[in-house]
């Protein structure tokens, strides 16, 4: 709904971006069980389900301007970088990320701005323009330039951010209190109830 939304009428324009936002969700959501299968033995639903959000978070981009085809290439290409963002990096570098929200949404959303600019076509867009494959290489650029820019300027507003809380208020709790839990200390609740 939100990409075919996105063209602000019911037009062949929508249908595509309806066709290839779901051709890219199933395909992504296929590879990752695939990818699970051939490394764990097993597919998980919720492997299907991570796989299948990154197909949306990569295709949105694309989705007015890439034909289904390219979708599923799209959908197929984010799910193996996510999966090895999630499996391999993440456990490399040891960085907290919860619910693997840099890694399926960073990384499929870098991976969908640049797949714009390889898979773009004014055959089926023509208020875009060519990507790479299809003879503009300077949309593959500007894709490219437009990843850099959002990365520095999230960095960098995350950063100015987080010194103003800081500032203001704190971003750490007291030891004393996050031994005791955060739960009782922070929000007088108890999600955790262990007894011997």
């Amino acid at each position: 709904g939100f990409n075919a939304g996105s063209a602000l009428s019911a037009n062949e324009l929508a249908a595509t971006a309806f066709v290839t936002t779901t051709v890219a969700t199933a395909a992504a959501g296929l590879t990752w069980a695939l990818i699970e299968w051939q490394q764990n033995g097993a597919p998980t639903a919720l492997g299907a389900v991570t796989g299948a959000v990154a197909g949306l978070v990569a295709v949105t981009p694309a989705c007015g301007f890439v034909n289904p085809m390219n979708a599923i290439f799209i959908g197929i290409i984010v799910s193996l970088l996510c999966y090895v963002a999630i499996a391999k990096v993440k456990s490399y570098f040891k960085y907290d990320d919860s619910l693997d929200v840099f890694g399926v949404h960073g990384v499929g959303g870098i991976w969908g701005t640049i797949a714009t600019g390889l898979f773009a076509e004014k055959a089926v867009n023509d208020a875009g323009a060519n990507g790479l494959f299809f003879g503009g290489a300077q949309q593959l650029l500007i894709q490219c330039m437009l990843v850099v820019v959002t990365v520095v300027f999230a960095a960098a507003m995350t950063w100015v951010i987080f010194k103003l809380v800081d500032s203001l208020i704190g971003v750490r709790v007291e030891k004393t209190k996050e031994i005791v839990g955060l739960d009782l200390t922070q929000h007088s609740e108890s999600a955790y109830t262990l007894v011997d």
